[in-house]
């Protein structure tokens, strides 16, 4: 529905305006050049534009990594038990204590320093996130 209603001359493709016009209407934000110029530049180049079945790869990808980020926020947040928006190592022990309680504390120590990448002794959400996908890299 939405890959016809910004292919408005229905020219069976979506031009690079058209495109921003879809990001809009299903993620509710404006993309950067950036982004728009990596889309642009993944497509066929005998085509003038993204195709339906393009387009909705592209949809998938960026739903599954939205659906991802909201299961970050969601762990992060049960970690966060005082809603400060960050975590320190008690955070980090006490989670850890209720899903691995055989898990050694050193080890505990050791995961909490990698993933407070500036050492200032909390896990920022951002700090979090990034450690979850680079471990999710990893695997």
């Amino acid at each position: 529905i939405v890959f016809k209603a910004c292919d408005e001359d229905n020219k069976g493709y979506l031009s690079r305006e058209d495109f921003k016009v879809a990001v809009v209407m299903l993620f509710g934000y404006k993309p950067c050049k950036i982004e728009v110029d990596s889309v642009m530049s993944s497509i066929n180049p005998n085509t003038s534009g993204i195709l339906l079945e393009g387009f909705l790869n592209i949809v998938r990808k960026k739903k599954e990594a939205q659906l991802y980020r909201n299961e970050i926020r969601h762990i992060f947040t049960a970690f966060d038990v005082h809603y400060r928006g960050f975590l320190t190592l008690e955070d980090f022990k006490k989670a850890f204590k209720q899903v691995a309680p055989k898990l050694p504390e050193r080890t505990i120590l050791e995961v909490f320093r990698e993933v407070d990448q500036n050492s200032d002794g909390h896990v920022s959400f951002r700090d979090f996130e990034y450690a979850m996908k680079y471990g999710k890299n990893e695997a």
